[in-house]
C-alpha cells in the first residue's frame, strides 16, 4: 500500500511501546538539522492524541517536527490520529474509522519530495496491529528504510531486542543497529552493564548509542542525549537504503 522511500532515511522502531522511540527519533532528526539537512519527519499514525482547538494533536509528532524544524502541518506529519491510547487498529475501530492508507501515502510522498533525509517513526513494536490485517512490520517492509531499534537497558531486553532483530531480518529489512535508551547514568545494574555487549554478541548487530536517562522538559533536548546521539554517523546509516 505504501511505496519505498527513495531518499536516505531511517525507520525508528522499538522492542515495545513506551521505550522512547520519539526521543531517539527526535534527537536523530536534530542531528541532521544541525548539519543543515532538510529533515522530513513522519509518524504515519498515532494514538493517545490530545484534543485542542485545532483537533487531535500527536505530541510525539509535534516533538519530531520541532527537532527537525519541519514546517508542515500536523495532517502531513501525522496523517492518522486517534484519541485512545490503544494500538492503531483497535483505536481506529473504536473510533468508527478505518486507516486511510491513501492519506499516509500522500503525506510520505510530499515530505519525501521536500526533504534531503526522512525519519519515520512507528507505533509500538513490530507486530502492533495497524489495521484489520496489517502490522507495523508490513509498513516497514513497504517503505524499505533501514531500521533503528530502540531498546530498554534492563533485564529482559536481550530477548526482546534479539526477537526484534530476527523478525526484521526475516522480513528482509536492513537493521542499522540498536539504541539503548534511558540508561541510568549512575548505579547501573549488572544486567544493564552487560546487556549492550550481549545484544551485539548474540544478535550480530551494533549497539549504536547508549542514551542516558535524563529528564527534560520538551522540546529542549538535554546535553547528555545530544552527546550520545552525536557519536554516530547517522548520514551513512541513512544512505544504506
Amino acid at each position: 500500500m505504501l511505496s519505498p522511500i527513495s531518499i536516505p532515511g531511517l525507520f525508528i522502531t522499538a522492542t515495545d511501546t513506551e521505550v522512547g522511540k520519539t526521543v531517539v527519533g527526535g534527537a536523530i532528526a536534530d542531528w541532521f538539522r544541525r548539519r543543515r539537512f532538510r529533515v522530513g519527519v513522519c509518524k504515519p499514525m498515532a494514538s493517545g492524541c490530545i484534543h485542542t482547538r485545532e483537533g487531535l494533536v500527536s505530541e510525539d509528532a509535534e516533538f519530531l517536527a520541532h527537532q527537525a524544524d519541519a514546517p508542515g502541518p500536523i495532517d502531513l506529519i501525522c496523517p492518522q490520529r486517534f484519541a485512545e491510547s490503544l494500538t492503531p487498529a483497535i483505536a481506529a475501530e473504536r473510533a468508527g474509522q478505518k486507516i486511510d492508507w491513501n492519506a499516509i501515502h500522500a503525506a510520505l510522498k510530499r515530505i519525501e519530495s521536500e526533504s534531503d533525509v526522512m525519519i519515520v517513526e512507528g507505533v509500538g513494536g513490530l507486530f502492533a496491529p495497524v489495521d484489520a490485517k496489517l502490522t507495523v512490520l508490513d509498513m516497514m517492509r513497504w517503505l524499505k528504510l533501514p531500521a533503528v531499534i530502540v531498546a530498554r537497558p534492563g533485564l529482559g531486553t536481550i530477548n526482546h531486542t534479539l526477537l526484534t532483530v530476527s523478525s526484521l531480518r526475516a522480513a528482509g529489512i536492513m537493521v542499522a543497529g540498536v539504541v539503548i535508551n534511558r540508561y541510568p547514568p549512575d548505579g547501573a545494574s549488572i544486567a544493564e552493564e552487560t546487556n549492550p555487549r550481549a545484544i551485539e554478541r548474540w544478535g550480530k548487530v551494533p549497539v549504536l548509542a547508549i542514551v542516558p536517562n535524563e529528564p527534560f522538559k520538551s522540546p529542549v533536548l538535554p546535553a547528555g542525549i545530544i552527546a550520545a546521539i552525536d557519536r554516530v554517523d547517522w548520514e551513512t546509516l541513512a544512505q544504506a537504503n
